[in-house]
């Protein structure tokens, strides 16, 4: 029997109306992220990719081989001057919300890349222009689209596992980010919080429904000692209450793990657990299983395509509308959770 989460992603593939003009995309930032996005967006055919823009002339090349009739321009500016319905900005994570408001105030609906700003105050600014606007915009929050995250929301929010009283989120990476703005705590906005953190949060208050969150602590670490100005964490620890349940997170870059990668998201409620994890390190393949006493169950197994599916089901709810989706409001809870780890 089909479960209700992959019940859901085929509504979603179904629903693009045909017949009718496709939205006309533009892609601002076309590295191997925004590529893989763009590439996903075109394979729905719901959408087409009408304007590129990118400084690096290899990554625009690339670009232009996924789209061939896609106009070339330089910057953002000329990108909005161009007959297109929505902006895909892929850039360095300063510029989000100043190109993203203003794609917004341009009457172009957005999909960012995580995260939508660097702090609280960025994030709202954009949601706020995106209302304004009546524009839809999306994040990209990629791991809450695995199969494997979508059959433990599912099992939360029904109650199956009672009342959800401990969450553990886990992101360390065995490598860390190659660009330098990102070890700039004024570009970047932090360390491996905002960057692999942002997902676990996001993951841990999108299954709970986004409960009030309280007594916030952390600890942040760079290079093994407690974090100095100036300087982005590599290493960090995090707990705080949302609702009912108390939340702990860990993360890290170029973490001495054994692997390339530990990524967990595990629910412990009142009748039972559930947790996603993945599998011998890898970055792409997950399970989810629930837990009854000392026995487990498989809900999900890879292969799950899931890694731009976030792309792909913004893409078929522009061809849908381009309105604002209230359901936009809620990306500053995880932005604010994150001011407060870095107590900002």
């Amino acid at each position: 029997m089909k479960g209700e989460p992959q019940m859901e992603l085929d509504l979603i593939e179904r629903s693009a109306p045909t017949g009718t003009r496709k939205p006309r995309i533009g892609f601002l930032g076309t590295g191997w992220i925004g590529r893989h996005r763009m590439e996903a967006m075109l394979a729905t055919g719901a959408v087409e990719a009408a304007v590129i823009a990118d400084p690096s002339a290899e990554c625009a090349e690339a670009a232009a081989a996924l789209a061939p009739s896609a106009a070339r321009v330089e910057t953002l500016d000329r990108m909005l001057a161009q007959d297109i319905d929505a902006v895909v900005v892929a850039t360095p994570s300063a510029l989000h919300a100043e190109q993203a408001i203003a794609a917004l105030q341009a009457g172009k609906a957005v999909f960012c890349q995580k995260p939508l700003g660097r702090d609280a105050g960025e994030v709202q600014s954009v949601i706020d222009a995106a209302r304004a606007a009546d524009r839809l915009l999306g994040v990209d929050l990629s791991y809450r689209h695995t199969q494997a995250m979508r059959h433990i929301r599912e099992l939360v929010q029904s109650g199956a596992l009672g009342e959800i009283f401990a969450v553990d989120v886990t992101f360390h990476n065995a490598y860390g980010p190659d660009k330098s703005w990102f070890y700039d705590p004024a570009q970047s906005g932090g360390g491996c919080v905002v960057d692999l953190g942002v997902h676990l949060v996001d993951l841990a208050l999108w299954t709970l429904g986004f409960p009030e969150v309280a007594d916030v602590d952390a600890r942040l670490l760079s290079g093994g000692r407690p974090m100095a100005a100036g300087q982005v964490e590599d290493y960090a620890t995090a707990q705080f209450r949302a609702g009912d349940a108390q939340v702990r997170l860990g993360c890290s870059w170029r973490l001495n793990a054994g692997r390339d990668a530990v990524i967990e998201a595990a629910f412990y409620g009142t009748a039972g657990g559930a947790a996603l994890r993945n599998v011998g390190g890898s970055f792409y393949d997950f399970t989810a299983d629930r837990f009854d006493g000392t026995a487990a169950t498989r809900l999900a197994d890879p292969p799950d395509e899931w890694g731009a599916r976030s792309a792909s089901v913004w893409a078929r709810q522009l061809a849908q509308s381009p309105a604002f989706d209230p359901q936009a409001e809620r990306f500053v809870c995880s932005a604010q959770v994150l001011d407060r780890i870095y107590g900002r």
